[in-house]
């Protein structure tokens, strides 16, 4: 399945049904007065998120959505039928975005969350609800009212607990293959990764959601190679693991860079907790790796784990250390689990 996201959809709303004006016919019923029913309200459009979709690719083929009208009233005072609403599904964590792609409308976060995005029309009402002592017999009813109409933008963002960081060729996809069952796509060009991958991997009996984005490189901030366009799918990840290429001859300097790219798209991005690990060290000896450590870690002021992602050497510590960050609802799972083992306590114990 191919991944897209950002998509830019109709949205319309059904129109109110309009009321009807009639009057009662029947025989020895010499003033059967007005029964002219009331419009049925237009459908509306909701929109959802579900937890079984992880891409946009699906509006890429229907893009127009439109609620059904309100049927009109009728004679008798019979209301008109309503109109049937329309479900739009999305991937948990798309952003409904206004036509000017900057206002936030809502923000689909959680699994299930619906959210009205257009409102259908009320129906007209009927002459049966005009009459009075003065007016006993009106001849005119309300047209229906119209629904809302609007072009609105889908952007989606990955929810993972941890994004992968690194410059092309970092070995992201590679670790994201080791700790996960994900199968990205790994060769020895840069650029390989063209769209986000997720892989879950265990870590002390929690879930991690990792996220491994395409490759930065100097000036991505200003669009040079893919830019910055994927860093959105890391902005809700509670921490950020940052691959630098052990083999690459200054590693200070690759680290650096992709720093310096990370501010530029966003200030609170780049201040998420960030754990630093030296990748492709079976390429090295151990002489150079410590000098290269060492360096890295005077550079930045905090350690930095040596690692192998496909020799499988330290990537179990490195995630160890990222697991500390994650802000996960322990506390209430904990709860949870120490009120089922207090009722379990209460009750007498027996054989059976």
């Amino acid at each position: 399945m191919k991944f897209l996201d950002q998509a830019k959809i109709y949205i319309q709303s059904g129109d109110g049904g309009a009321g009807c004006v009639s009057f009662r016919r029947e025989k020895y019923i010499e003033f059967g007065g007005p029964n002219g029913g009331d419009g049925g309200k237009g459908g509306s459009v909701w929109i959802e998120a579900v937890p079984n979709l992880n891409t946009l690719i699906d509006f890429r083929y229907h893009q127009h959505f439109k609620a059904q009208k309100g049927r009109n009233g009728m004679g008798s005072d019979k209301t008109g039928p309503k109109g049937e609403d329309i479900v739009i599904k999305v991937p948990v964590g798309t952003e409904i975005l206004a036509d000017d792609q900057e206002t936030l409308i809502v923000d689909m976060i959680e699994p299930g969350q619906k959210f009205l995005i257009a409102k259908g029309g009320d129906g007209g009402r009927g002459n049966a609800q005009f009459k009075s002592s003065t007016n006993q017999a009106p001849r005119y009813a309300e047209p229906g009212w119209p629904g809302e109409e609007k072009w609105v933008w889908l952007r989606l963002k990955v929810i993972a607990d941890v994004g992968l960081l690194g410059m092309p060729n970092a070995g992201k996809s590679t670790f994201l293959s080791v700790v996960t069952k994900a199968r990205p796509k790994i060769a020895d060009y840069p650029f390989t990764t063209l769209h986000p991958n997720l892989g879950v991997a265990w870590v002390d009996n929690y879930e991690m959601v990792i996220a491994d984005i395409p490759g930065l490189i100097e000036g991505a901030s200003e669009g040079v190679g893919l830019g910055d366009r994927f860093l959105k799918h890391i902005e809700r990840c509670f921490a950020l693991l940052h691959l630098v290429d052990a083999t690459s001859d200054d590693v200070v300097t690759t680290y650096k860079n992709i720093r310096k790219e990370l501010e530029l798209y966003d200030e609170k991005l780049a201040k998420k907790p960030e754990v630093v690990a030296l990748n492709k060290i079976d390429a090295l000896d151990d002489k150079e790796i410590a000098k290269k450590q060492k360096a890295l870690e005077k550079a930045i002021g905090k350690k930095v784990f040596a690692i192998s992602a496909i020799a499988k050497k330290g990537v179990f510590d490195c995630l160890l250390e990222v697991n500390k960050y994650i802000t996960r609802d322990r506390k209430r799972r904990d709860e949870d689990v120490v009120e089922e083992q207090i009722v379990v306590a209460d009750k007498p114990w027996s054989p059976l």
